[in-house]
């Protein structure tokens, strides 16, 4: 009998012992992180940045966050909305991550909300400003560590306004980003007095300007407000400065225009004034060491809105997992913990809407060298207006 309790005891103390380690390692295996972001196309300089941002705040915390190791899974989305769904869902079903980051285009960042919502995956926008994210289609899993399209357009619209400038005319491509940036800037340009004259716009990814710039001379308004990313971006400076128009008929847009952008410009884009959350150079500690850092881990490359942007999903995301000791589960105690910090990025502090939407400062920005250096703050901890969002 005595033998009989030992060996029960044994067997025990054996089921115990495994459940503990079985526990020990699910507790303790890596995150795993599905980097869906553009490795090839008009965006590549600026997928290549926000990862570069995302890593660069996880190795500063030694390669954990919540106490758990990061492990990385990438996929190219190739800006192409219409393989976004079966890319995520490779990411989520196949790959078994735990956490999407993605993505620079609207459309394809629009489709992965509406996977990441239905399959409760927790997904962080570390660019696309596709108000949908965060208005109807907004969740509790859902954030963005970015800006919506409306933010930097509405408060240049302010700007211009201010300025004086009574006509306008809008250019972008035909799509939800520049959609959304043009109605941001008309909302707050038209209330303060102004007027659009004519929205001129052509289709993603197609760079041929110059008709538009011709019927832009012809219209002759008093400024251009427009809305371009990353290769368009410097295209359209490029050529808007060869069609004589940079002297006659001031240019300005939203931050995209010429972040990432001014040295492929080479100079073309010298004093355009642009309304973005980043700057180069902020006057804040956070900015100096995150700058020092970033080019001392990329080798002298420089940092940009992008870098700033994954940058600070990492972090959010490591507010979270530290209020959940790593649980990546427990997304309403994740959710809450976030929703209740003041972030410290690079860009100047910042908190997250109810919708998940960044609330901060929008700054005019004016193009000198190879910097967009700070003019003053155009709209002071600006909100966008999360409509259709239940959450808020």
């Amino acid at each position: 009998m005595k033998y009989k309790q030992m060996f029960r005891v044994a067997l025990l103390a054996s089921a115990l012992l495994g459940a503990s380690l079985s526990a020990y390692a699910e507790d303790n295996k890596p995150i795993k992180v599905g980097f869906m972001l553009p490795a090839t196309g008009t965006y590549t300089a600026l997928g290549n940045a926000i990862e570069n941002g995302f890593k660069l705040y996880v190795s500063e915390q030694g390669g954990k966050l919540g106490g758990r190791t990061i492990e990385y899974v990438k996929v190219d989305d190739e800006s192409d909305p219409a393989k976004a769904t079966d890319n995520i869902n490779k990411l989520i079903k196949s790959d078994k991550v735990d956490v999407v980051v993605g993505t620079v285009h609207s459309g394809v960042a629009a489709a992965m909300a509406k996977v990441a919502k239905e399959t409760k995956t927790l997904l962080f926008v570390p660019n696309a400003g596709a108000q949908a994210i965060t208005g109807p289609m907004c969740a509790p899993n859902i954030f963005r560590s970015s800006f919506s399209n409306w933010q930097p357009g509405y408060a240049m619209g302010e700007v211009m306004a201010k300025k004086g400038i009574k006509k306008a005319v809008t250019i972008t491509w035909k799509y939800a980003a520049g959609d959304e940036s043009i109605k941001g800037f008309k909302d707050s340009f038209t209330k303060n007095g102004g007027e659009v004259i004519k929205d001129l716009n052509l289709p993603f990814p197609n760079v041929e300007f110059q008709a538009l710039l011709t019927e832009i001379a012809a219209l002759k308004p008093d400024a251009v407000y427009t809305f371009f990313a990353g290769g368009g971006a410097v295209k359209f400076v490029k050529d808007y400065k060869a069609a004589g128009l940079m002297d006659k008929i001031p240019l300005y847009g939203a931050g995209f225009l010429t972040d990432g952008t001014l040295e492929a410009q080479g100079g073309d884009a010298e004093g355009l004034q642009t309304a973005l959350h980043y700057a180069d150079k902020l006057d804040n500690p956070k900015d100096k060491a995150f700058r020092s850092a970033y080019e001392t881990a990329y080798k002298d490359m420089v940092p940009d809105v992008y870098a700033v942007q994954g940058y600070d999903a990492a972090q959010m995301l490591g507010i979270g997992l530290a209020a959940t000791n790593g649980d990546v589960s427990k997304q309403a105690e994740l959710a809450a913990a976030i929703e209740k910090a003041e972030i410290d990025s690079p860009r100047g502090k910042f908190t997250i809407s109810k919708a998940h939407n960044p609330v901060q400062d929008i700054y005019l920005r004016e193009a000198k060298g190879k910097e967009n250096v700070v003019v003053e703050v155009a709209s002071k901890a600006l909100a966008d207006p999360a409509t259709g969002c239940p959450l808020k």
